[in-house]
């Protein structure tokens, strides 16, 4: 029997390990790990360097700023070339989900390089009736905003595919419709996403702040709170316990959310807690200017090493890059951190900055890079074990790495929508050269191989 491929020459990453064998691929599955090399059409030489599970990046914001049909091809591109296989889009659709869903679908299926999948955001009370019919349509999980209502209730939709207008609509997420949400992801035996900040909290403190004449980042981090944080984690877990529903807390960076969330699964909730790059890497007391704004805001250097702790305890399950795909001709559309865009791109730089800061500082091993890239993301998602992990059966979905590459970050390189990113010029050691999904080779080195359209929706939850 002749094979497709058979990677040969890597150190394998398993979640109990590492291992030195060949990776043998057929029909776009791992078919064999051995010491064999086994006839084949194509040998893939790693060289040494590292085979991982793809990425899933379970947090990405694309078709806010364009449209999906032209986000879907510039956001997988650059999610290929940092190592990204399966990307989960934060999708936020103005009106009826079944109304308007199919278009979405339709207008991604041919424009993706890498496997993608969705969560569906409930922004009004009339789509909680319609969480059933996105299930039907293979999307499981689906996003509470607390951060939304009183004076900072505006919010950019998705773009209509085809369409270059920003959709900006108001939002009051109150705690009737929060309890409904949830009430029903349980029935459906769904995931609810939380964006956890008290909007009431962080709408007084915006305004004090600016009373005040306050700017920059720190003055942005303090007008967001981390109590504020602490309050939404507290309200919507006593909500989900009583009624059995798992959570999932986007974006947690700091040390404060981190106590809530622990004390709030003492009490019996269901919990995943997901952290991103920037919160391991940036804080205001380090960054110059208002790129790095975003909700929640980066924080203290302090709060930077609790992350940090945290992920080396086991406590945080996944790292997502909440990337937004902008232009800093938006971003920074005016004179304060008050007027500048909150969110910024990051799925391009995620797996150089967790080998970088992570692997090869010792902050972390190769196999809770993998387990939080890929495993856990998979396993909450119902994805697992067709995705996110090396094993019989599974998906190739594979990014080979190497750990003592040396490169300056460059948004021109990384070549999304986005012409800017808040790592510009940090030279970051630790690659990715080769991204292959279902088996098939689609980035190297920078470069893209394939063609818009291999990539495939992956309806969830998936069978084996």
């Amino acid at each position: 029997m002749t094979f497709d491929t058979v990677i040969t020459n890597s150190h394998v990453i398993l979640p109990n390990g590492m291992i030195d064998k060949n990776i043998v691929i057929d029909e776009g599955k791992i078919v064999a790990l051995t010491n064999d090399i086994p006839q084949c059409d194509t040998i893939i030489n790693a060289d040494g360097k590292v085979s991982l599970p793809g990425i899933i990046d379970p947090h990405v914001h694309y078709g806010v700023y364009s449209p999906i049909d032209e986000a879907a091809v510039t956001e997988s591109k650059v999610a290929a070339i940092g190592g990204v296989t399966t990307m989960m889009r934060m999708l936020r659709l103005s009106g009826s989900y079944k109304k308007n869903l199919d278009s979405h679908l339709i207008a991604s299926s041919t424009k993706h390089y890498v496997d993608y999948a969705i969560h569906a955001s409930i922004l009004h009370k009339e789509q909680i009736d319609e969480m059933g019919f996105c299930k039907s349509k293979g999307i499981n999980s689906f996003k509470i905003y607390m951060n939304l209502g009183e004076d900072i209730g505006h919010v950019y939709m998705d773009m209509k595919p085809g369409e270059k207008s920003l959709l900006e609509e108001r939002v009051e997420i109150n705690s009737e419709m929060i309890e409904k949400i949830i009430s029903k992801a349980a029935q459906l035996d769904s995931t609810v996403l939380v964006h956890a900040e008290d909007y009431h909290m962080c709408s007084c403190g915006i305004r004090q702040a600016k009373e005040k004449k306050k700017d920059g980042l720190a003055a942005w981090s303090e007008s967001r709170s981390t109590e504020s944080e602490v309050k939404a984690i507290t309200t919507v877990s006593k909500i989900a316990r009583n009624a059995s529903c798992t959570l999932y807390f986007v974006h947690i960076g700091s040390k404060a959310a981190v106590e809530a969330v622990a004390n709030e699964r003492k009490n019996g909730t269901k919990i995943f807690v997901e952290t991103c790059p920037h919160y391991i890497t940036l804080s205001y007391d380090s960054q110059n200017g208002y790129l790095a704004k975003v909700m929640p805001p980066i924080r203290s250097s302090q709060d930077v090493q609790s992350i940090w702790a945290e992920i080396k305890k086991g406590t945080i399950d996944t790292i997502g890059t909440d990337h937004v795909a902008n232009r800093v001709k938006l971003k920074l559309g005016g004179q304060t951190v008050w007027d500048a865009l909150a969110g910024f791109p990051g799925i391009g730089t995620m797996m150089p900055i967790l080998l970088s800061e992570g692997v090869n500082k010792g902050k972390i091993n190769l196999q809770q890079l993998a387990s939080m890239t890929s495993l856990n993301t998979a396993r909450i998602f119902g994805m697992y074990p067709k995705k996110g992990i090396i094993q019989k059966g599974s998906d190739a979905d594979i990014v080979i790495v190497d750990l003592k590459k040396e490169q300056k970050v460059s948004a021109q390189q990384l070549n999304g929508f986005s012409d800017y990113n808040v790592y510009d010029g940090w030279m970051l050691k630790g690659w990715p050269v080769k991204t292959i999904v279902r088996g098939e080779v689609i980035a190297e080195d920078f470069n893209m191989l394939s063609k818009p359209g291999f990539g495939k929706f992956v309806p969830r939850p998936v069978s084996s």
